[in-house]
């Protein structure tokens, strides 16, 4: 079978894209990725049997969300345009976009008109997302535009995948009929994300955080929280890996509270390098924003793959992450608590049993919930799509000469539903 995938986003640094594709592959399909490029990258790579196609540049520096969009409206122009030109050549059987943006879906018009099947994979709802990012109030029209787009995008797709049940109600009220979506949170990817340690305890307590550096993860909380204890944790260090609008601000803050050396900012790193980051790491957090809808209900892919790597997580009380996790597993602090913040970072510091037990329940839910139990319901879902259009492909009469005894409404083809 071939598959085409479309992403606005960097193919090897997002975990949830290479574990559809690597699961594709495995079993014998052919995979072609449309993607972001950074500067240095090579147009066109295999990796681990995937055909990665950079086909645009990107810097993250958006300065606001008219240069936001000017950006994604030109990659989803090429990207259409590419993809509709390599349908007609040697036609792909699914095309899967992800979003964010949802509308990202219509670079598939063509081959879709053409008989490929279409996923809508939605990693983050857009229109909460836009809004967290840019203030954009709930009664706007620009809002309830893109509530509109993400219910045309949805009705264009043959089926909608989204990251997380919180969100799947949420489409389920207002966008998707039921039947027609899937839930898949972000699972890590076993093969990268083990307990592998290498760097010795030594004098040093790196306390990290990697991702995206926007103003609902909270980072700012995080500083604070880690300045307030520094002074008492001799030998600990913060380390964020990551870019995004919040980063001068970052550092900055980091500059005020006079954190010198023990506040450490690193670039992006692809998927398999952050990984040893992580696995040698000795506290994790993830301190998101309740106060900020997108935060409150977005769930953080870093928890399960720092539970994956046998690193305890500091976590802040959000609605998504109470819903999928329980004190056995994680420490949680109140949402944009600073001192609460505060005090579980030392409390861990100072608790190798518990940073332990905490440890070893995250390592227990993790074995139960992976994506090597989900990528099978994954792969069933690809071939029942395509099941559908060569079942319709085989219903739809041949073309051929009209008989003398046979009527033209006769040979009318039975309609078939997209």
């Amino acid at each position: 079978m071939r598959i085409c995938m479309i992403a606005y986003a960097f193919y090897e640094s997002n975990g949830r894209i290479m574990q559809y594709a690597n699961a594709l592959v495995e079993r014998g399909d052919d995979v072609d990725v449309f993607a972001l490029r950074r500067e240095g990258q090579a147009p066109f790579e295999v990796i681990d049997g995937v055909n990665v196609y950079r086909i645009q540049t990107r810097t993250v520096n958006e300065k606001g969300s008219l240069s936001y969009l000017r950006r994604i409206l030109k990659f989803a122009l090429l990207s259409g345009f590419i993809v509709t030109r390599r349908h007609i050549s040697t036609p792909y059987d699914v095309i899967h976009v992800h979003s964010v943006p949802d509308f990202l879906v219509f670079s598939a018009v063509v081959p879709r008109l053409l008989g490929a099947r279409v996923i809508l994979d939605i990693h983050d709802i857009l229109p909460e997302l836009y809004s967290s990012k840019f203030g954009v109030s709930k009664k706007s029209f620009l809002f309830k535009s893109l509530l509109l787009t993400e219910k045309l995008s949805i009705g264009f797709s043959d089926h909608v995948i989204i990251a997380n049940d919180l969100w799947h109600a949420r489409l389920l009220s207002r966008s998707v009929k039921p039947g027609k979506c899937t839930v898949f949170i972000n699972y890590p990817n076993a093969r990268i994300f083990i307990p592998a340690r290498t760097r010795d305890a030594g004098d040093k307590f790196i306390v990290l955080y990697p991702g995206s550096l926007n103003k609902h993860q909270g980072l700012d909380i995080a500083v604070q929280a880690f300045a307030q204890v520094a002074g008492k944790m001799p030998g600990a260090e913060f380390h964020i890996y990551g870019e995004g609008p919040e980063k001068t601000g970052l550092i900055n803050l980091g500059k005020e509270l006079k954190l010198g050396d023990q506040l450490v900012f690193h670039e992006s790193l692809p998927t398999r390098e952050i990984a040893s980051v992580m696995a040698n790491a000795d506290l994790a957090v993830v301190p998101k924003r309740a106060s900020s809808e997108f935060g409150n209900e977005a769930a953080s892919t870093k928890i399960m793959e720092f539970m994956s790597v046998g690193v305890p997580v500091i976590v802040s009380r959000t609605k998504v992450d109470t819903y999928y996790h329980d004190s056995s597993r994680v420490r949680f602090f109140e949402s944009e608590n600073i001192a609460e913040l505060a005090d579980a970072i030392l409390t861990l510091w100072r608790d190798p049993a518990l940073r332990r037990e905490l440890a070893a329940g995250a390592t227990r839910y993790v074995e139960l919930n992976s994506w090597d139990r989900r990528k099978l319901e994954y792969l069933r879902l690809v071939d029942n799509l395509h099941r559908r259009t060569v079942k319709e492909n085989a219903e739809a009469p041949a073309d051929r000469p009209e008989s003398n005894n046979e009527s033209q409404s006769s040979r009318i083809p039975e309609s078939h539903s997209g």
